[in-house]
């Protein structure tokens, strides 16, 4: 009854809210019968612009940035308070989640096979957003006297601004920024973690937890704030060894499940690319399936909202192009490797068995396609369901953090009202319904990707002189190796 009556109030309070909100950033256009979000159009619009900016960048910069996260560019006496492995592990670990299990699945349902063509263009045009805002990121940072770090939007934008005499706007949409990622952070990056962990791991128990949200969450909760309190040092040692062993360890399932259909990929990925140029029975043909699956990838890699910019941040390294380079595998890794392979694992499913889903969408779905293959597959993809949602929350906790230490101050009493704030909404999310409470964190979180990509335009060419002049330093040699 306790939980039911925190329900009543949490809808009460916050659907109006919610409503105006989510109409104001989620509005709509129609382009050929199918409707477009303006936040998504935004955002791939700047993504197309900043692919040929620097030059198709995502190709060009792949192989150094495997080289840098190897560490053979690695200056030890480098400023910073992780290395480049670890920031990337922690920005992953914030984009990695439920979105890549179960988003991909509502992706092919509605928009057909054809959508993950369109999630991989977009998922690659998404690398060179990273480069630029990840860049800025570093370049941009506050150096605390502790010799900790504190940087993303927030600070790219108020001095990247100010520095052109816009003084009074850089602090305006700095602090806007702020707001909505410290408030953004405890519903997409918290609430609904914690809320989809739970419902996982009843599922996974045969509802033998309903009813017990409070105690999963204060579970829950206890774990991200032994992990948090330690700040972005604890933070990248856990995502660091978390992030890539349970994205191997489901790509591993998923090339299996993939393999044991073989059969069926000729003619999945004949269906993937015919889908994506016909759009047979989707609203608005061609242009509706490149629509969703655009969406499904901005959703999922959050290229052009800046978050992944607070991480990096945090790089030890004194070439600030160095960490937008490395940011190029997170698209990489979470969009065209991670969906793709979901993707295709139901691609798969489908033609093998077109009524496989028998109407389960979602993760559901996904947990179906492979449970065909695997019987008692539902039970460890429940485990890495859990495990996403853990290391997306340890990520979020940062970022919020840092809107929240800009706008209050870094003393360590206030760092840490906002990390119990944050766990205590890891325990409310196992509680509630979040209805219209996430659909505020959302609406926030999507709003200061605004902001954020117009700052990116506006400093876009701070990065590419940086890029052009580090490029020619590396070609000539001063920049060299150290291992």
């Amino acid at each position: 009854m306790m939980e039911l009556g925190i329900d009543e109030t949490i809808h009460n309070a916050t659907a109006p809210i919610a409503e105006v909100i989510g109409q104001f950033v989620f509005f709509k256009i129609s382009v050929a019968d199918a409707e477009l979000p303006l936040v998504v159009l935004w955002l791939v619009a700047g993504a197309v612009f900043f692919t040929f900016y620097t030059g198709f960048i995502g190709i060009r910069g792949f192989k150094h940035a495997l080289q840098l996260v190897r560490g053979d560019y690695t200056d030890p006496n480098s400023k910073g308070e992780v290395s480049h492995l670890q920031a990337l592990s922690t920005a992953v670990a914030g984009t990695v989640g439920i979105g890549n299990i179960g988003g991909v699945a509502v992706a092919v349902t509605v928009g057909g096979p054809g959508a993950t063509f369109w999630l991989i263009v977009a998922g690659f045009l998404g690398m060179s957003t990273k480069f630029i805002e990840c860049t800025l990121g570093v370049k941009y940072r506050n150096e605390n006297p502790d010799h900790s770090v504190s940087g993303g939007p927030m600070y790219y934008l108020r001095k990247g601004f100010s520095a052109r005499g816009m003084d009074s706007f850089g602090k305006l949409i700095g602090g806007f920024y702020a707001v909505g990622i410290s408030i953004g952070a405890l519903g997409i990056g918290n609430m609904f973690q914690s809320n989809q962990a739970y419902v996982q791991l009843n599922h996974m128990t045969g509802g033998m937890l309903d009813g017990l949200g409070w105690l999963v969450g204060i579970i829950l909760g206890a774990v991200v704030f032994a992990v948090i309190i330690g700040g972005i040092k604890s933070i990248a040692r856990v995502t660091e060894k978390v992030v890539p062993s349970m994205a191997v360890l489901y790509c591993f399932f998923a090339l299996i499940t993939i393999l044991l259909n073989a059969s069926a990929l000729p003619v999945a990925i004949g269906n993937i690319f015919g889908g994506a140029f016909t759009g047979e029975g989707v609203a608005g043909g061609v242009v509706g399936t490149m629509i969703i699956g655009f969406q499904r990838a901005v959703f999922s890699n959050e290229a052009g909202i800046g978050s992944a910019a607070i991480a990096h941040s945090s790089v030890k390294t004194n070439e600030p192009i160095t960490e937008g380079i490395v940011s190029l595998l997170e698209p990489f890794i979470d969009t065209i490797v991670i969906c793709t392979i979901t993707a295709l694992v139901i691609a798969t499913t489908q033609v093998v068995a077109p009524d496989f889903a028998g109407g389960a969408t979602g993760v559901a779905m996904t947990s179906v396609a492979f449970e065909r293959q695997f019987s008692w597959f539902p039970i460890p993809l429940a485990f890495a369901a859990v495990l996403f949602a853990f290391s997306t929350m340890i990520s979020w906790s940062y970022y919020g953090l840092k809107g929240w230490t800009y706008l209050f101050g870094e003393s360590t009493h206030r760092q840490n009202v906002y990390k119990i704030i944050f766990c205590l909404c890891v325990v409310l999310g196992c509680m509630v319904q979040l209805g219209p409470l996430l659909d505020i964190s959302d609406a926030l979180v999507f709003l200061i990707c605004v902001p954020n990509i117009l700052g990116l335009y506006f400093l876009a060419p701070i990065v590419k002189h940086e890029m052009d002049s580090y490029f020619a330093r590396l070609k000539s040699g001063e920049i060299k190796k150290f291992v």
